[in-house]
């Protein structure tokens, strides 16, 4: 009986022997991961380790330049590596500037940012100072860089997308007179005011746009030769509309002029 005591406690003395070798090696293993794990990591955030250094800019762009680009990641005040630097801080560096529409970002192993830039595509002047886009939406861009020209809208503020549908169905209504809207204007009061390419004004007023602009398509293709003669027309009634005719001698200089 003792001897058979005696052998079972030596052999539970190994099985513990054992597990606790085990858990030792389990533990040395696990915190040779974990060390493992924490240097790969430092060194990936380590600032001279996988620096961004390389800058891909793609895009059909006419009025975004890379030196802009560089300029706005320039504004950082650090830019991380690879696997630190976070991509929103540049999204949002590079959607202040001028022109951007959208902007899309990643990065490639292991030093290269890829800029991907849609631009703003001007519809139209704003009050003299501002751009609206396609949407009808407000950018901040500088009016003078435009590389063509574009028709002028003024409205009150928060009126962009009104004065810009009005716009749209004017200039769809003259087309077949070979006419197009230069500019556009709705004032305070509500009241609608358009000059055409040709130079003729004309006053609307705040009510029945399209019944006068109809009225005006109509006059104009009576008037025939007549229309170059014409300086404003006031379309501000119920029925008929008021003509003002260039002064003669103003004709005259004009001609001599041309």
């Amino acid at each position: 009986m003792s001897n058979s005591i005696t052998l079972e406690q030596t052999t539970f003395g190994v099985i513990v022997r054992k597990q606790i070798v085990g858990l030792i090696f389990l533990l040395l293993v696990t915190l040779s991961i974990v060390w493992g794990l924490a240097s790969t990591f430092n060194w990936m955030l380590d600032d001279q380790r996988l620096p961004l250094s390389k800058l891909v800019v793609k895009g059909d762009l006419h009025y975004v330049k890379v030196d802009d680009v560089q300029s706005a990641l320039g504004s950082i005040e650090h830019i991380g590596t690879f696997m630190s630097q976070d991509v929103d801080q540049l999204q949002q560096a590079l959607g202040q500037l001028p022109w951007v529409a959208y902007v899309s970002i990643r990065k490639q192993w292991p030093e290269t940012i890829k800029v991907y830039l849609v631009e703003h595509k001007a519809l139209a002047i704003w009050n003299g100072m501002e751009l609206l886009n396609q949407q009808g939406d407000i950018f901040q861009a500088d009016v003078a860089s435009l590389n063509d020209e574009k028709v002028k809208l003024y409205g009150p503020q928060g009126s962009n997308h009104q004065v810009v549908e009005a716009w749209r169905e004017i200039d769809a209504m003259l087309l077949p007179l070979g006419l197009n809207v230069s500019s556009l204007v709705l004032n305070d009061r509500r009241a609608w005011q358009v000059i055409l390419s040709s130079g003729i004004r004309l006053e609307l007023g705040k009510e029945a746009l399209e019944e006068r602009v109809e009225r005006f398509v109509l006059l104009y293709k009576k008037l025939g030769s007549k229309a170059d003669k014409i300086s404003h027309i006031d379309l501000r009634y119920d029925t008929g509309a008021a003509i003002g005719w260039f002064p003669e001698q103003d004709l005259v200089q004009e001609r001599t002029d041309d």
